[in-house]
């Protein structure tokens, strides 16, 4: 499975190609706080007794990628989508406050 990972101004989106596969097959989850799991299971072809394969190139099976998001992710709002094959998970970002930088008075 291919991810891409951009980051936008507020949000983090993910693209995975999953092509053949329905929604069904796929979970999408957030994990102990802030790991992004997208895990695919795609079954073996039926096999009748009298088949005779030439090729089998396409895989099967279980299949498994996780994500460490950062600290502006916005776990609870995570939400999923697939077409055509491409599924697409978009975590909003929070906003984060900088840190409040104060002058130190130097003396002597």
């Amino acid at each position: 499975m291919r991810v891409d990972w951009k980051e936008t101004l507020v949000a983090h989106v993910f693209n995975a190609d999953l092509p053949g596969l329905k929604k069904e097959e796929v979970k999408v989850e957030v994990e102990e706080g802030r790991v992004l799991q997208i895990n695919r299971e795609r079954s073996k072809e039926q096999e009748e007794k009298n088949d005779k394969w030439h090729l089998m190139e396409r895989s099967s099976g279980k299949f498994l990628r996780r994500f460490r998001l950062l600290e502006d992710a916005k776990t609870d709002e995570v939400k999923a989508n697939m077409e055509n094959g491409v599924m697409s998970v978009t975590v909003p970002k929070e906003e984060v406050k900088k840190a409040e930088v104060k002058a130190i008075e130097i003396f002597g």
